[in-house]
């Protein structure tokens, strides 16, 4: 058997049992140990060996279980809540105002948390049922949750850039830095869409009650300082970072130490709270470092078989296409496999394929991992099987039916596309920070 239809068989067997429910990082490992294995013997065994000792060895992963714990700690001391009645005093009074809030929460959350779910989970306990209960259109309000959740993954401290990062071999610090323009670009966009269609349909997004805006001046200021906390903590761990006075590891323990410390100082830390931040923490932590080490394990033996050259050959000499075509067809292909892998799953699967090859094509790693974010969330969020729609409609109250949730998702995601064009058209619009911030 020739060496790409081996590679070929590896990928559909893989495929195959992704589709039959197993768990991804069993899945990508049990294939990658099987094929090692079978081609060298008892020598393959070496592979996941040093998968594992580059693993441990990576410095940078350690901030992976700090901005899982700082999250975790902000979310179980509910100081979130802090964030969404800030947002209810002072945007309340504009059409559609609530919502806008909505999406300077989800900001917020992101740059809390890092992970798209959190920021799902916040958006649908916390600002759902208030939307509704205010008379917004649920299907507005069901699409302004799902958009804004989707900024989990690149607004820093953004956990799959992370993982990225680690899979493509590229700096966290100027990923993360890549995706805060493209990030607050979508963020922008999410409110202008909202602004200007509740200004031009009212009823979708009416102001709130005369009598819930009537606030004092000093609890307006005191909701004010309550939800800027979190931005506070956002600069303690960032500020020191960009200004080269920690390393990435120090500002990502600094950020876990300064949630706590709030928490404590608003009298929110109990027993409850820590106990549930380092469960949680530590199970997603080992469930990530799983999948990192068999996306490894899997990439080491593609790369052995040169089944990335292959694809290569067979795009840019076989086929004739450009470059810019190939960049094309890769982003689409993630879309397809967006209706049925979460984001995580799709990057340890064509990593080992795609970023060598984006590199051959001679684009920027730091670039296509903003474009990989971005196109991955729009393939979480799109109909018929995005993993974001069943995920919404888990959390969501009855009257919201999957229908809604569908059609809900459709102006973002059209505006999330415009976004990824953007981005694609004009890359410095995520090369400009890192460079402007490494270069100094």
């Amino acid at each position: 058997m020739s060496h790409s239809m081996i590679a070929t068989t590896m990928f559909a067997l893989m495929m195959l049992l992704m589709i039959t429910g197993q768990r991804v990082f069993a899945a990508i490992g049990a294939v990658a140990a099987v094929a090692a294995l079978a081609l060298w013997g008892t020598g393959g065994a070496d592979i996941p060996f040093t998968a594992a000792m580059k693993l441990m060895n990576w410095y940078p992963l350690l901030t992976l279980p700090m901005f899982i714990f700082m999250g975790y700690i902000l979310s179980e001391s509910r100081i979130a809540d802090d964030l969404y009645k800030m947002f209810h005093v002072w945007m309340g009074p504009v059409h559609g105002g609530l919502a806008i809030g909505t999406i300077g929460l989800m900001v917020l959350v992101s740059a809390m948390n890092g992970l798209s779910v959190a920021g799902m989970a916040i958006g649908a306990t916390i600002a759902l049922p208030e939307l509704l209960r205010r008379g917004y259109d649920k299907k507005m309000v069901t699409g302004v949750v799902q958009a804004g959740s989707s900024l989990g993954i690149l607004v820093p401290p953004s956990v799959v850039l992370v993982l990225y990062a680690m899979i493509a071999r590229q700096p966290v610090g100027q990923l993360w830095l890549a995706g805060v323009v493209p990030g607050l670009i979508m963020a922008a966009l999410f409110i202008m869409y909202i602004a200007v269609r509740c200004r031009l349909q009212p009823q979708l997004g009416p102001v709130l009650a005369k009598e819930e805006r009537q606030v004092s001046r000093a609890e307006k200021l005191r909701l004010l300082r309550a939800g800027l906390l979190p931005l506070i903590i956002f600069v303690v761990m960032m500020v020191p970072f960009v200004n080269g006075w920690t390393s990435l590891v120090e500002s990502s323990a600094l950020g876990a130490m300064a949630a706590m410390v709030a928490a404590v100082v608003k009298g929110r830390m109990n027993k409850t709270v820590f106990e549930n931040s380092l469960r949680n923490t530590l199970g997603i932590s080992c469930m990530f470092m799983w999948i990192i080490l068999a996306a490894l394990g899997f990439g080491a033996v593609f790369d052995g078989l040169g089944a990335v050259k292959a694809i290569e050959n067979l795009f840019t000499d076989q086929l004739g296409l450009s470059p810019w075509m190939i960049l094309i067809l890769m982003q689409l292909s993630f879309l397809l496999m967006g209706t049925f892998l979460d984001d995580t799953a799709m990057l340890v699967i064509v990593a080992p394929l795609y970023v060598p090859l984006v590199q051959a094509l001679g684009f920027d790693l730091i670039w296509y991992g903003v474009l990989y974010t971005v196109t991955t969330q729009i393939a979480y969020m799109t109909p018929p099987f995005g993993y974001n729609l069943f995920l919404m409609r888990a959390m969501a109250p009855p009257e919201i039916s999957l229908r809604d949730i569908y059609s809900s998702i459709l102006p973002f995601v059209l505006v999330m596309v415009l976004a990824l064009a953007l981005i694609m058209i004009f890359p410095q619009l995520a090369l400009w920070l890192p460079g402007y911030v490494y270069n100094q």
